[in-house]
């Protein structure tokens, strides 16, 4: 594993419970990689970090992980919004800007 796919880890871990960060999100906070690169990331890696609050742009769930993305969505408390509750998550309501606990972060990247 490279020290960006590290990097992404390490974010998608401090993701509060009931928030999420779109995969471009985590890119421009780390100001490297794209969405892309941050897919291949959990793709590869994600299975061990709460790969459940990484979302595409739009709140739509990890393809193939829609049922279980969305049990830990109502688990946690995330705002979500769609026809059917539950569909996708209301990115203005839950997305994370890393502001949280952004000093101690910082301080360890």
């Amino acid at each position: 594993m490279d020290q960006f796919a590290e990097r992404v880890l390490d974010v998608v871990e401090h993701i509060p419970p009931g928030r999420v960060m779109a995969y471009g999100d985590i890119a421009e906070y780390l100001g490297e990689g794209g969405p892309r690169q941050v897919g291949r990331v959990m793709s590869t890696w994600g299975g061990g970090v709460p790969w459940w609050r990484v979302v595409h742009a739009d709140g739509t769930p990890v393809p193939g992980h829609e049922v279980e993305c969305r049990q830990r969505w109502r688990e946690e408390g995330t705002p979500t919004r769609g026809v059917t509750p539950g569909v996708k998550v209301d990115m203005r309501r839950a997305r994370w800007d890393g502001s949280l606990d952004s000093a101690e972060f910082q301080e360890n990247h």
